[in-house]
């Protein structure tokens, strides 16, 4: 009876844990405002076994930005912010055994100059995964900040003494920027430092130039060259940034 139940022991001992599917959901706040989804190009999801290094999932969040007055109102530390139509990154892992699990999220994939990575870890266990509440849930720092004006290269005609510079900036979720709106403009600091070969750079700033995110100013001249444009947008309230860069010639 003793070896019979030996050999029980060795055979369970022997036999391979068998991999649970293991949901998890991913979504990503932008710093300050709302989901970042369909809209931005959504963001990259990465979930990887921190000790093997293996993917276990890949995809995009996908879907709408979320229920505004859910998100900004705020219910609590522990209050869920998330509405069904939130964007999101829906896995299945299989896994045997707890796993150490870290997330790498890269957005948003629309606006390449404006994206960066943010990573998060934790242990999750077979079968209990991440889905409860707003699931998997990580905060992206960082404002969307495209120069438009001039364009990138642009040979300015005559002989101008000023050149206008005009910027767009808007949230990482693409959130609109305006005069008194919940994203007010009076808030962010928009700024052109425009530098010809050469000489010292000159700071101007941008102000709200009549439509939902656009900033402008006429910079001076000073005379032939290559001008080099950094315009970079800080939000006084939650200290996020972006940046961008162009360059003009006046022959």
């Amino acid at each position: 009876m003793q070896n019979f139940a030996r050999a029980c022991l060795l055979l369970l001992l022997a036999t391979p844990a068998v991999a649970v599917p293991t949901a998890v959901d991913v979504r990503v706040l932008s710093l300050g405002a709302k989901f970042i989804g369909s809209s931005m190009g959504g963001v990259e999801i990465v979930l990887r076994d921190v000790e093997t290094g293996a993917i276990l999932a890949k995809g995009l969040t996908e879907g709408g930005t979320g229920d505004t007055a859910k998100i900004m109102a705020g219910g609590g530390r522990n209050a869920a912010v998330s509405t069904a139509d939130a964007a999101v990154f829906r896995a299945k892992i299989d896994i045997d055994e707890p796993r150490r699990i870290r997330v790498e999220a890269r957005g948003p994939l629309a606006q390449p100059q404006a994206a960066v990575r943010v990573t998060s870890e934790q242990w999750i266990l077979p079968g209990r995964g991440m889905t409860a509440g707003d699931g998997w849930l990580l905060e992206m720092p960082g404002l969307v900040v495209d120069a438009v004006e001039p364009a990138a290269h642009e040979v300015v005609p005559g002989k101008p003494a000023t050149r206008r510079i005009g910027v767009n900036v808007a949230l990482m979720c693409g959130c609109p920027i305006t005069p008194g709106g919940l994203w007010d403009a009076a808030r962010f600091d928009v700024r052109a430092s425009v530098r010809k070969a050469g000489a010292s750079p000159v700071d101007v700033p941008l102000l709200y130039a009549g439509r939902t995110g656009y900033f402008a100013a006429d910079v001076p001249l000073t005379g032939s060259g290559a001008y080099l444009v950094t315009v970079s947008a800080v939000d006084s309230k939650t200290g996020a940034t972006g940046v961008d860069r162009t360059s003009f010639i006046l022959p």
